[in-house]
C-alpha cells in the first residue's frame, strides 16, 4: 500500500483503487487477520489542524454528497392470490446463527438507542452472549475504559459530526486492548466517513434505524468463520394435541420442500417410540435419528449421511426407531447438539416433534428459524395452541408469530369452531386449512407415498404445496415441459 502522505485530504477521491481498497491488514496487521481495533496504526487526524469555529467552505465533506437514507426496498410483487409475506427476500433464505460466547459492553448516546439494545440482549440468539448497556456514547467508553479491561466486542454511539467522532475513536483505541472489536453507530451515512473507520480499525458502521435482528447479524457477522458450514433454515411442526395430524404435515410439508420447490430437505422424527416417518416413506432404515442421538459427539458428515436414509434425489430421512424395546433416555443436550449439526446438511431441515412435552422440545420450538402449530377446529386445540403462542411469543420477540394450520376442517356430523373465529381467539391468522379428506390421505398413508403423489390435484396437495412456499419464501422453479421427441434421444 502506498504511504499517505500527512497533509492529503483521507476523502480526496482522486484515489488510487489499489491504496483506496487495501485492507488494514496489509498496513501491518489489524482487525481483519485476527488483530483488533486497538492494534491498527491511525493515521494523523485529518481534523487536527482545523480551528474550532469551522466555517462552512472548509468542511472536508462539503465535496461529497451525503448518501440518501437507507429506504427499505420495496416486496417483489406476488403472483396472483399468493400471500405477500411468502416474498419477503432473502433476509430468511437459510437459519439465524447464534451469537458466540462472547461478552458486549454497549454505551448509547440515545435512550431510543438502549431500549433497541435491551431487546437485542432478550433474543433468543444471544442466549450464549452476555451484553452490558451503558449510557453516555464514546466519551463514556473511553471513561470506562481507563482502569477496565475491554470485552470482545464494544459498540459505541456518537451522535458528533464525523471529525469529533474520529477523533474520540482514536481516544478510544489507546485504551482498547488487542482482540477487541468495535462497532460504531453513528448519524451520518456517508461512504467516506465509512471508508475513514474502516482505514482506523472499525469492525462495522450503522446508521439508524434499524431494527434489532440487523444488530445481532451484524454482531454474528464479526464473528463468523468463512470455513464454517451454513446453517440450513429449521422448521419445527408440532401439534396442539395428539391426533391431529402434525406428522402427516410435517411429512408432507418436507416432500413438498424437496419435490416442489426443488431444494435439498432432511427430515428428522424426533418421535422415538412412535414415530411414522418411516412407514410414511416405505422406508425401513437399519439407523436413525436414535443411532445419532446417542453419540452425538461422533456425528460427523459422513456419519450423518450413512445414517439417514434418502427417500429421493433431495429428501432425506432421519427415521425413529419406533419400538418400545429402550426407554430412550436421552440427555437434553444431545437434542440440541444433533439439531444444529442436521442443519448443516441441508437447506431446509423439518422436525416432527411428539406432542409429549419435555425441556427439549420446549428449547427445539424456541431455536427453530419457523414454527408450524397443527390444530383441529376444536376447544382443547384452541387452548393448547394459545398456550404454544403466548410461549414463542414472549421467548421470541424478533421473530415472526408461528404459522397455524388447522387440519382435518369439516368432518361430518362434528361441531366445529369456524376457522375465523378460530384465528381471531389466537391472534393468528391460518396460513393454511386442510379439509377433511380422509379418503387421499389414507390411500397415500397405505401406500407409503405423499398426498402430493397419491393426489396431487386435490386442494390437499395445493394447500401443503402453498404451505412449502410460504416456508421457502418463494415460488417453486417453473417445470421443465417435455418435448414431443424427446423420449426418441433419452439414454437407455
Amino acid at each position: 500500500m502506498t504511504t499517505r502522505p500527512t497533509d492529503q485530504d483521507p476523502f480526496d477521491l482522486g484515489f488510487e483503487a489499489e491504496d483506496e481498497f487495501a485492507s488494514p491488514a496489509a498496513a501491518g496487521g489489524g482487525w481483519r487477520d485476527g488483530g483488533s481495533f486497538a492494534d491498527v496504526p491511525h493515521d494523523p487526524d485529518p481534523f487536527a489542524d482545523f480551528p474550532p469555529a469551522r466555517a462552512a467552505d472548509s468542511d472536508p465533506f462539503a465535496d461529497l454528497a451525503p448518501l440518501p437514507a437507507a429506504a427499505p426496498s420495496p416486496p417483489p410483487r406476488a403472483a396472483a392470490g399468493a400471500p405477500m409475506e411468502m416474498m419477503t427476500g432473502a433476509d430468511g433464505a437459510l437459519g439465524d446463527v447464534s451469537v458466540p460466547r462472547i461478552s458486549i459492553h454497549v454505551f448509547c448516546a440515545r435512550p431510543d438507542t438502549g431500549e433497541l439494545i435491551e431487546q437485542v440482549a432478550g433474543d433468543r440468539r444471544m442466549a450464549r452472549a452476555t451484553l452490558v448497556v451503558n449510557p453516555g456514547g464514546v466519551q463514556a467508553a473511553i471513561d470506562h475504559y481507563q482502569n477496565q479491561p475491554t470485552p470482545s466486542l464494544v459498540i459505541v454511539e456518537s451522535l458528533d459530526p464525523a471529525p469529533e467522532l474520529l477523533a474520540q475513536l482514536d481516544r478510544l483505541a489507546e485504551v482498547c486492548d488487542p482482540g477487541t472489536k468495535v462497532m460504531t453507530i453513528g448519524s451520518a451515512n456517508d461512504i467516506a466517513l465509512y471508508r475513514e473507520l474502516m482505514r482506523r480499525g472499525v469492525s462495522e458502521y450503522l446508521v439508524p434505524p434499524f431494527s434489532p435482528l440487523q444488530i445481532i447479524r451484524s454482531i454474528t457477522g464479526l464473528y463468523a468463520d468463512p470455513t464454517a458450514p451454513f446453517m440450513g433454515r429449521q422448521i419445527a411442526v408440532v401439534g396442539a394435541r395428539g391426533g391431529v395430524g402434525a406428522s402427516t404435515i410435517a411429512h408432507n410439508l418436507a416432500w413438498a420442500l424437496a419435490e416442489r420447490m426443488q431444494t435439498s430437505t432432511v427430515l428428522a422424527d424426533f418421535d422415538l417410540p412412535f414415530g411414522t416417518a418411516g412407514l410414511n416413506f416405505n422406508q425401513d432404515p437399519l439407523q436413525g435419528i436414535a443411532d445419532a442421538l446417542g453419540q452425538p459427539e461422533r456425528l460427523d458428515p459422513v456419519l450423518m449421511d450413512r445414517m439417514m436414509a434418502r427417500v429421493t434425489d433431495r429428501l432425506s430421512l432421519f427415521a425413529a426407531p419406533a419400538t418400545l424395546d429402550q426407554d430412550y433416555d436421552i440427555a437434553p443436550e444431545a437434542f440440541d447438539e444433533v439439531a444444529q449439526k442436521i442443519r448443516a446438511a441441508a437447506p431446509f431441515v423439518v422436525l416432527d416433534l411428539p406432542h409429549a412435552w419435555s425441556g427439549w422440545k420446549r428449547k427445539m420450538l424456541i431455536a427453530s428459524d419457523d414454527l408450524i402449530i397443527v390444530a383441529t377446529p376444536d376447544l382443547a386445540s384452541l387452548r393448547n395452541a394459545k398456550n404454544m403462542i403466548d410461549l414463542v411469543r414472549q421467548a421470541r420477540p424478533n421473530d415472526a408469530p408461528p404459522r397455524l394450520v388447522l387440519n382435518q376442517v369439516g368432518v361430518p356430523g362434528r361441531p366445529e369452531i369456524p376457522v375465523k373465529d378460530f384465528g381471531e381467539a389466537l391472534g393468528v391468522p391460518p396460513s393454511l386449512a386442510l379439509p377433511f379428506e380422509p379418503k387421499a390421505f389414507g390411500q397415500a398413508a397405505n401406500h407409503g407415498q405423499m398426498i402430493g403423489e397419491v393426489a396431487p390435484k386435490s386442494k390437499a396437495a395445493e394447500g401443503i404445496e402453498q404451505l412449502a412456499r410460504l416456508v421457502a419464501r418463494r415460488e417453486p422453479p417453473p417445470q421443465q415441459k417435455s418435448s414431443l421427441f424427446s423420449g426418441l434421444f433419452r439414454k437407455k
